[in-house]
């Protein structure tokens, strides 16, 4: 069957998304028990005055029991209790008393709701998210309520509280810069980029005073394209985008631009803002698509242009990510910017792997060094990492994976020392080698391994026998 023929059997709609003004206007409430408690916590909250009509009230009303917005009245309901008012909601908890109720309701000509009715109902009660003056209704049409109470909660777990502090904020300035930006258009442009841009950030971070002194400042220079840009330095974690977090998310899907490196994976790049200007920057051993000055002078640059500028780093931007020298440069410059962690490579690929960086009985020390080759040779501090009862993360270690090795067992640790080597991990293609310093070179060797790569070393590499979790799942 063709698409155009679905749609034209497809059945229509009959609701009507709408939010009502219920300020001061006469709501009925049919019921006394936990079901309409809830309803009546709604109802008064959208500042219905709001009248029950019930024999008993449950325990769940306790908490409206001194609001004046809400009269009781102990008793059965009749057909005269339903004229003139501005809705009728029915909650009782015998479905058979709703429908004789809903339907002296309807003869009156109310809007009526009815509790796990929707074919006796007028208009349905969605499921709420409040950051007040925002409000977030979400309904299934009552095909599936648990589903959209499922996908409320999960809207409610992604969006930060503080966007109450955010509609507040844009409430107390709407007539303002209706005065100053005159034309419509250019009025919208102008909240959008207050909004998501700086002052944005500073109401999400809890800055109130500073947001406030901030759309003052954007006031009084109300041509838009004076509106500076800041840069979003953001950790990206290993490659999981179930690792990242809220803030990094949040921040990569507002952005004007993005600068990111060869260990951003795809699933992740995915997520980022898709009409966001892409710039690959990313760097290889020997191999730099573009130098890091040139990467900081591009951020201060984009930045000045007004643009939200994403620096999307692999891991986090502050272990071996070059992230402190590039916001050094911003600082210098009077370029704004904020940085958000992301897991690093050890945590999450270890995490992944089955091999606790630290253990009572096998570590109570971790060290992370780089692994990178200088002069043809790793210069590392090959005593201190051969210590006994420590575990050793080396990154970018796989070209001097040799090297490393036979500079351990040198040092001290014994050809049987357990090591392991963690391609592209927390991914799919996730691959772990587990061997020891005087087979690992070796058995790498006979695999194709492909990077980002992370190296293990220590006692607790024995525990990922029983501890692997991630290849293992159903």
């Amino acid at each position: 069957m063709i698409l155009g023929q679905k749609l034209t059997q497809r059945k229509r709609s009959h609701r009507f998304p709408a939010f009502l003004d219920l300020q001061d206007k006469t709501v009925v409430l049919i019921g006394g028990g936990d079901r309409a408690a809830s309803k009546a916590g709604r109802l008064v909250a959208g500042g219905a005055k709001l009248t029950v009509i019930a024999e008993n009230l449950c325990q769940a009303f306790a908490p409206l029991a001194n609001d004046e917005s809400l009269k009781h009245e102990p008793r059965t309901s009749n057909s005269d209790d339903f004229n003139n008012v501005a809705l009728v909601v029915v909650a009782t908890e015998d479905s058979d008393q709703n429908t004789v109720i809903a339907k002296q309701a309807h003869a009156a000509g109310a809007w009526v709701n009815v509790a796990n009715q929707p074919d006796m109902s007028s208009f349905l009660i969605p499921s709420l998210i409040d950051r007040s003056p925002l409000l977030v209704a979400i309904s299934s049409g009552a095909t599936s309520p648990v589903l959209a109470r499922l996908l409320t909660s999960r809207i409610d777990a992604f969006l930060p509280h503080t966007y109450s502090d955010l509609g507040k904020l844009a409430d107390t300035y709407r007539e303002k810069i209706k005065q100053h930006v005159g034309d419509w258009r250019q009025r919208r442009r102008f909240w959008e980029k207050l909004l998501n841009g700086r002052v944005g950030e500073l109401i999400l971070q809890g800055r109130i005073d500073s947001a406030e002194q901030a759309m003052e400042n954007a006031i009084q220079e109300h041509d838009q394209h004076s509106l500076s840009g800041e840069v979003y330095l953001v950790g990206a974690g290993p490659g999981d985008p179930d690792l990242l977090s809220f803030r990094a998310l949040r921040l990569m899907q507002q952005c004007d631009i993005v600068l990111f490196d060869r260990l951003v994976s795809e699933p992740i790049m995915r997520l980022v803002n898709s009409d966001a200007e892409r710039v690959y920057v990313g760097k290889r051993r020997n191999e730099h698509a573009v130098p890091q000055e040139s990467i900081n002078g591009l951020l201060v640059t984009y930045a000045k242009q007004g643009k939200r500028v994403l620096r999307l780093k692999g891991g986090d931007p502050f272990i071996f990510g070059r992230g402190g020298e590039e916001i050094e440069t911003l600082a210098e410059q009077g370029v704004s910017f904020q940085v958000v962690p992301g897991i690093t490579a050890a945590a999450g690929c270890a995490s992944y792997a089955g091999i606790p960086l630290t253990h009572r009985d096998h570590a109570q020390a971790c060290l992370f060094v780089t692994g990178h080759l200088k002069d043809g040779s790793v210069d590392l501090d090959w005593p201190a990492l051969a210590r006994p009862h420590q575990t050793v993360v080396i990154y970018m270690g796989l070209m001097g994976l040799p090297v490393i090795c036979q500079k351990l067992i040198e040092h001290g640790l014994a050809e049987e020392h357990p090591i392991a080597l963690i391609a592209e991990g927390t991914r799919q293609s996730q691959q772990v080698l587990t061997a020891t310093l005087g087979t690992l070179p070796e058995l790498v060797n006979s695999h194709i391994i492909k990077p980002p790569t992370l190296i293990i070393v220590g006692d607790v590499v024995t525990l990922r026998e029983k501890l692997a979790w991630f290849e293992t799942r159903s």
